[in-house]
């Protein structure tokens, strides 16, 4: 099967073998991959070897034993597994039925989507409070749909005006510096600091902490999402009775063989909110037309393009955010990464 890795620091087609089947396990032939670009970008550069991609969808091929919540031929989303690639063999609780009314290229999403709602758990927000997104790349955008859904007051920080306008879209508030952020918390007298901010940047150089610190309110929280820097003045932490969270992707189960290789689930009464419920909650909200995905959609590849697409959004970021990568083949298509 054709795939795409990140090989001594670019981005590389490859043929790998078709993977076999294994009990607890789905294979999936994929229809579309997502690309993660903050994420992708930085493995490819600081990785000899990367497996690229975490969230796809496809039709399900066929499915191991102790799997019985899909059948083959069915459409499923995937998360988790290695997703710019023509088959996935996914662990069956990281596979998801799509609802009807969720086409197979929102679905993808659903990676993403997960890892964006689990970030909001962790931020522990009540109806009507206000979240600080700094970050606003594809899962910033998603953590913002999402919380601008559970009507939660919505802040972004962003230096792209691309990505400011594509956020005001939907309703928020987009700043374009950390200036404008603070005017806006000062101006408006009912919010006094931000009940949570979330650091969706991906940078480990750059420490953002001390100025998400000063944006909170008494006791507010700072959610660590994006793989960012982590140094803060303790006396800022101390003088607010602040608390920092970090945010390990879809939710729990993630990397826990038990659940991931095994197929044990968590009993909800234990553990209400798994990375599959996630998925399953992500898709819910599509499927109800609460969040819209499509609008994020920037560009359409075929996975022999994937390589360059890479290099353009290295080469011009700002005009990129939601990339699907496209697995069918098909005659007449316009390639959307020309536009790049």
């Amino acid at each position: 099967m054709r795939a795409v890795k990140g090989i001594n620091g670019s981005a590389q087609l490859l043929e790998l073998p078709n993977p076999g089947m294994i009990p607890q396990f789905v294979k999936v032939k994929t229809d579309y991959s997502v690309v993660s670009v903050g994420t992708e970008l930085m493995m490819i550069q600081n990785n000899e070897d990367a497996n690229l991609g975490y969230s796809a969808s496809g039709i399900v091929m066929e499915v191991g034993e102790g799997v019985t919540h899909v059948v083959p031929g069915q459409r499923v989303a995937c998360y988790g597994v290695p997703a710019h690639r023509e088959f996935l063999l996914v662990p069956k609780y990281l596979v998801a039925p799509i609802p009807e009314s969720v086409t197979l290229q929102e679905a993808a999403f659903v990676g993403i989507g997960a890892i964006a709602i689990h970030a909001l758990r962790q931020a522990g927000l009540s109806f009507g409070e206000t979240i600080i997104i700094a970050g606003l790349g594809i899962l910033g955008q998603v953590i913002a749909r999402i919380a601008h859904a559970a009507s939660y007051r919505v802040i972004g920080l962003e230096l792209m005006e691309e990505r400011c306008r594509t956020l005001e879209a939907i309703g928020a508030i987009a700043c374009r510096s950390q200036e404008e952020l603070q005017r806006v918390v000062e101006s408006d007298p009912s919010i006094i600091g931000a009940d949570a901010v979330m650091l969706c940047a991906s940078n480990r150089k750059y420490s953002m902490m001390d100025d998400a610190i000063g944006w909170l309110r008494d006791r507010g929280r700072v959610v660590i999402v994006g793989d960012t820097g982590t140094e803060f003045d303790r006396d800022l932490l101390f003088m607010k009775e602040a608390s920092v969270h970090i945010s390990r992707a879809g939710g729990p189960g993630r990397y826990e063989d038990t659940y991931e290789q095994r197929g044990v689930d968590y009993p909800i009464g234990y553990v209400r909110w798994t990375e599959g419920r996630n998925m399953g909650e992500f898709l819910r909200l599509m499927a109800e037309k609460r969040i819209d995905m499509q609008s994020l959609i920037t560009h359409e590849c075929a996975l022999d393009d994937l390589p360059s697409m890479y290099q353009s959004c290295l080469e011009k970021p700002q005009n990129s955010m939601g990339i699907v990568v496209r697995y069918a083949k098909l005659d007449t298509v316009q390639v959307a990464f020309d536009k790049l």
